[in-house]
């Protein structure tokens, strides 16, 4: 068997690949450049762009293989309000359903598919099982959610279909919207927190993602929906707080009126100035926790990786991507 691997050059798929690969498993990666992956020799790369039925066709897949769908628009860059639907569901969704007709036409029938736990929107449990309310705040969540529904509708035609809702995805290679925070803290200027900062604010890293699309295939690919979140998520104002004494800043954490905070924001947002997706800023001072209790039951994963270590670790990957890039005003003699 092979496993495929769709957007593995992203962040999660590189780190999915690694592992595979250092466990003798034979991986192809279908994305639409390769600009990071390095030779193996049991690696090979095939490229197609999943918004286009036609460049599936490279994928040779067979009964028996395994996929897994990384490829997805995420929150990060910013987009305006009317350009969300077009940004987001070309790849989020309709490449889904190209994606299952192409596994259709060639009898492989077992797929890993990532979507998100901002299909939920505002947070009605603590913890949230995978059974909360499904009430998605935007278009990214919205086209997420339309495609859990497809994975649905097509385990009825016989697929096994394991689905992963992971929380803000952290780790070496992606910053994102953290950009922003690392720049305050390194400017020494204060740190806004939405709210007080004492609600928890959850993570998840990209090994742990990368463990648990192993564990469904390990597992056989079941047809269940898991969330994937780290254990015990520090409160906001502690996990900013250490990370500011980490980097040797003098930022100081400023707590905001939430409600005002999300009605400017909301109001920049309607005139096409987001500053933030309404998605992230409309639930950021809620208590957002997964509960991860099936996933560990079902295939036995657990997360190994903290919030406070991962967050610590990208800070550390933006020092030294800021220092790589500075010019060196030292004359050699």
């Amino acid at each position: 068997m092979r496993h495929f691997i769709i957007g593995g050059d992203g962040f999660v798929g590189r780190q999915l690949a690694a592992d595979l690969l250092a466990s003798g498993e034979r991986v192809v990666v279908a994305d639409i450049h390769r600009l990071h992956l390095k030779p193996h020799p049991n690696l090979t790369f095939v490229a197609i762009d999943i918004r286009r039925r036609e460049t599936l066709d490279a994928l040779d897949f067979q009964p028996g293989d395994a996929v897994y769908n990384m490829a997805a628009k995420m929150l990060s860059p910013i987009v305006t309000r009317a350009e969300r639907h077009e940004f987001f569901w070309p790849v989020n969704h309709h490449g889904v359903v190209n994606l299952l007709d192409r596994m259709e036409r060639t009898g492989a029938r077992d797929l890993v598919q990532f979507t998100t736990d901002m299909i939920y929107g505002h947070t009605h449990d603590i913890p949230k099982p995978e059974s909360a309310r499904k009430e998605p705040l935007g278009e990214y969540g919205k086209s997420k959610l339309a495609t859990e529904e497809l994975c649905m509708a097509w385990r009825e035609k016989g697929f096994s279909i394991s689905i992963f809702r992971p929380r803000l995805i952290i780790g070496p290679g992606r910053l994102g919207i953290l950009v922003k925070l690392f720049k305050l803290i390194d400017m020494n200027l204060p740190v806004p927190m939405i709210g007080s900062g004492k609600n928890p604010y959850q993570f998840i890293s990209v090994f742990d993602c990368a463990s648990a699309a192993q564990a469904a295939w390990r597992g056989g690919f079941p047809n269940k929906e898991y969330n994937l979140g780290s254990d015990a998520p520090p409160p906001i104002r502690k996990l900013l707080g250490d990370l500011i004494i980490e980097a040797g800043s003098k930022s100081i954490l400023v707590s905001t009126p939430a409600a005002v905070v999300k009605l400017t924001l909301t109001a920049l947002d309607a005139i096409n100035m987001p500053i933030m997706d309404p998605e992230q800023y409309l639930i950021a001072d809620e208590t957002c926790i997964l509960d991860t209790t099936a996933l560990r039951t079902d295939l036995g994963w657990k997360p190994k990786h903290r919030d406070e270590d991962m967050l610590k670790a990208a800070y550390r990957e933006y020092r030294a991507g800021k220092a790589a890039t500075m010019p060196n005003t030292v004359n050699a003699i």
